[in-house]
């Protein structure tokens, strides 16, 4: 019998899945780290370009850190899911800014000390990768 050799596009795929991976993991660990330095920044970047209206910025501040720090220890099919209706919105995007963006979306709109929302995805998006884009690595 004949070894059995992987096909080219086979090591190449592997090769991309492993430096995903790898780059998902260290974004993880800035995220954990950093959850309350980039929850006061993110919260105030969306206060500045006049994303969210709220009545108690502490709170908010809260809740983002306590995502922030929960999206560092998240199942891929949980934050896969969560994803879907925006997975298409940019050219390779920041899976935790997009999380982060349905998560604005979705549940943070209902939260009491939230008196609203404004914008469209994108521009949600774009404030919410303008302070997260520090956890990617450089290539």
């Amino acid at each position: 019998m004949g070894s059995h050799s992987r096909p080219f596009n086979d090591k190449a795929g592997g090769a991309i899945d492993r430096k995903r991976e790898r780059e998902r993991r260290f974004m993880m660990q800035m995220l954990y780290k950093n959850a309350a330095e980039l929850s006061t920044k993110l919260v105030q970047r969306l206060l500045d370009k006049h994303i969210i209206e709220i009545t108690d910025e502490g709170a908010i501040r809260k809740v983002f850190g306590d995502l922030l720090e929960r999206l560092s220890s998240m199942e891929e099919f949980d934050m896969q899911y969560k994803i879907a209706p925006v997975r298409q919105l940019v050219v390779d995007p920041n899976v935790f800014s997009l999380y982060v963006t349905q998560y604005i979306c979705e549940d943070l709109v209902e939260h009491d000390k939230v008196q609203d929302v404004f914008g469209d995805d994108l521009e949600i998006y774009q404030a919410v990768e303008s302070v997260l884009h520090v956890i990617r690595p450089l290539d």
